[in-house]
């Protein structure tokens, strides 16, 4: 067994402060189907560390509402339409759930308190934001076609989705005490942002900065999620004050380039890639790639995470995920002592 690194330990990868080994992270991310696949054997990687306590809540759990209409069952996730008609919206604004009373912490807090004992690092955990969040309650294609043909009420649901997630977010840190806040909106396709970086700015850019702002003033660290290429959005990402970036997803951005001009601003969680290299190469290429990252992101002060591009999923080589683990931490820990 590993031990997992302290939460001094991870905030100084966070902070570019010579951490003692690159934190592991999100790593063992078993996605979908691989715990069908492997069962009871994926305990086999118990002996890698977590090196953070992810409490995970559902920000805004709609079937628990009590809106008024009938919600969408069994369609594609993109296609689940919440808020069909924008006169709708006012309801779902008064019945958002209150953040001071509709959630328990009671089990997170548990949770949080043996982390804290343990000196772990402890990251409040929910997906979805500012992008994410609206495309799954209008669709993506309706919420494509707000952006340019229905922006006020667009913004009134950003607006009500910010006041929301800041609530929530001073109340778990005065009841849990996390050290960061891990969040997601993929905003990038395989080549370039979702959307234009002018319809970014106008109608997302302002909500980050609001999230950033109660992040800065709660003294935690904003994690982000983004998959798809976010580089042209990376300058606003780091203004706004995300702290953490994952993952870098290969093929779409250009690893070396993002760590040469931004990795002196902002930590990258750089995840290795699950479509291909951990599907169709061997142990040697996947060993290869973790090389690639941890000699690309790692500095002399830090400034690396290390996990899973995205969910491990069924197909997956069990040899190629050992490999991956192993030498995120062989190489990981040899990578900091010829640097720092």
């Amino acid at each position: 067994m590993i031990a997992p690194l302290t939460a001094d330990d991870v905030t100084l990868a966070v902070e570019r402060r010579n951490p003692p080994r690159i934190p592991m992270i999100q790593a063992k991310w078993w996605g979908e189907g691989l715990r069908e696949q492997y069962g009871a054997r994926l305990q086999e990687f118990d002996r890698f560390p977590d090196d953070v306590c992810m409490l995970w809540i559902d920000a805004v759990d709609v079937r628990s509402m009590g809106l008024s209409w009938e919600l969408p069952t069994g369609t594609a996730h993109d296609a689940a339409v919440v808020i069909d008609d924008w006169a709708k919206l006012d309801e779902f604004i008064e019945k958002l759930p209150n953040p001071e009373s509709d959630y328990p912490f009671s089990l997170l807090a548990e949770r949080a308190e043996a982390a804290h004992k343990q000196d772990r690092y402890v990251m409040l955990a929910w997906w979805q934001l500012f992008f994410e969040r609206p495309w799954s309650l209008r669709g993506m294609e309706n919420l494509l076609l707000d952006y340019y043909l229905n922006p006020d009420p667009v913004h009134r649901l950003h607006d009500a989705l910010c006041t929301h997630y800041e609530a929530l977010l001073r109340r778990a840190v005065s009841e849990l005490s996390p050290h960061g806040f891990w969040t997601s909106d993929d905003l990038g396709h395989q080549t370039q942002p979702t959307m234009r970086p002018e319809t970014f700015d106008e109608l997302i850019r302002p909500y980050y900065h609001r999230m950033g702002k109660v992040v800065d003033d709660l003294d935690v660290h904003w994690w982000l999620h983004s998959c798809g290429n976010n580089t042209p959005l990376l300058p606003a990402l780091i203004d706004a004050g995300v702290d953490v970036f994952h993952p870098v997803q290969k093929h779409t951005m250009d690893e070396q380039a993002v760590a040469r001009e931004f990795g002196d601003q902002i930590t990258f969680l750089a995840g290795i890639d699950v479509q291909h290299t951990l599907q169709e190469k061997d142990e040697e290429g996947v060993r290869e790639e973790v090389r690639f990252l941890i000699d690309t992101f790692d500095g002399p002060g830090g400034g690396m995470c290390i996990g899973a591009g995205n969910g491990i999923v069924s197909g997956t080589p069990f040899a190629n995920i050992e490999a991956f683990l192993e030498e995120a931490v062989r190489y990981g820990q040899d990578h900091r002592s010829r640097i720092a």
